[in-house]
């Protein structure tokens, strides 16, 4: 990212740019800034976006021998394009020739690092991964954001609002930005603001019903389960996230009786250290063998809905029942 940041800077810029990877929110951001650097003002005569499968290679190689005009460049922006995941070998060669006055963006969220478009970039210009950014990043930055207000916030409320939001950056300053809106004319976000305004994830909302759950809090499992029913969520994809958050906690359990410690967790699960807290707070509540059931159970769930031996919105009832009941 500085890379880029320092031709933006000094004006050198390189003849293509990738940038990839699954935080959407900064390629997004870093996208818009290389534009704004390439082309101060709006030119609708010099600029052309390409997006999706299907591009016609022909067209966009035309587009680049094409003289920019009354400008000093032409700056073509190609999204999504599948380029970097199947082969692209006339683009691929077009990138060891291209015209001094010619810029190829490229835009992607899955890249195939032993292709020949990604070396063909990596040799004419520069390539950036936008990564999902880790609990320290993301901390820094809402600290970043809610300071140029004036506002405070706990570590505690701070941990709230990210099991809240989850880690996308786009859906992060979103609520953040309803925060800030709603505690105007104060200083300091509080747990209840938090709870007032912030949006639960889905994934969340999965976890806090898993949570009910391990507690035998059936109701509210059931209501969570409900909720998320109106929300027009496909109760097959409920069961998918219940499943994943089951193995996830029976990884958590098997890692953390092998001694595992919280980063080392956090770090295999690829998940924050907050949510590790959670997770074993909750792998607590069952033992290795009804978590490696719980597993198979939704296993077996899934395989019943899909050959129609069980109807999909009363398979996940039934899990919920189960693992909720109170033993007497």
């Amino acid at each position: 990212m500085k890379s880029v940041q320092e031709d933006i800077k000094t004006g050198n810029y390189k003849g293509a740019y990738l940038f990839y990877g699954e935080e959407s929110y900064l390629k997004q951001q870093y996208k818009q800034k290389l534009l704004k650097g390439l082309m101060p003002q709006e030119d609708t005569m010099n600029f052309s976006r390409f997006q999706g499968k299907g591009i016609q290679v022909r067209e966009v190689i035309d587009l680049g021998e094409t003289l920019p005009f009354l400008a000093e460049r032409r700056v073509i922006l190609l999204e999504d394009t599948g380029f970097f995941k199947n082969k692209c070998e006339e683009l691929a060669d077009y990138l060891k020739e291209l015209p001094d006055y010619l810029c190829l963006i490229f835009v992607e969220e899955e890249v195939d690092k032993r292709s020949r478009m990604y070396k063909a970039v990596k040799a004419a210009g520069r390539i950036t991964e936008f990564a999902r950014q880790d609990e320290k990043s993301l901390v820094r930055w809402i600290l970043g954001l809610l300071g140029r207000e004036g506002k405070k916030i706990t570590q505690k409320n701070m941990e709230l609002l990210l099991t809240k939001t989850g880690t996308d950056m786009g859906n992060v300053r979103m609520e953040v930005e309803k925060l800030l809106t709603y505690t105007m004319g104060r200083d300091v976000i509080t747990a209840e603001d938090i709870e007032a305004v912030c949006t639960t994830q889905t994934t969340n909302k999965i976890f806090d019903m898993v949570r009910a759950v391990a507690e035998k809090n059936q109701k509210k499992a059931l209501d969570l389960y409900y909720d998320l029913l109106t929300l027009k969520e496909p109760p097959m994809r409920i069961l998918f996230l219940l499943a994943r958050q089951f193995y996830q906690l029976l990884q958590t359990k098997e890692m953390a009786m092998e001694g595992g410690n919280q980063q080392e967790i956090a770090s295999r699960l690829k998940v924050p250290p907050f949510a590790v807290r959670n997770l074993l707070s909750c792998a607590r509540q069952y033992t290795r063998e009804q978590l490696k059931q719980a597993v198979e159970d939704f296993a077996e769930a899934e395989e019943a809905v899909k050959t129609g031996r069980l109807q999909d919105v009363m398979s996940v009832e039934l899990l919920i029942i189960k693992y909720s009941q109170q033993v007497s």
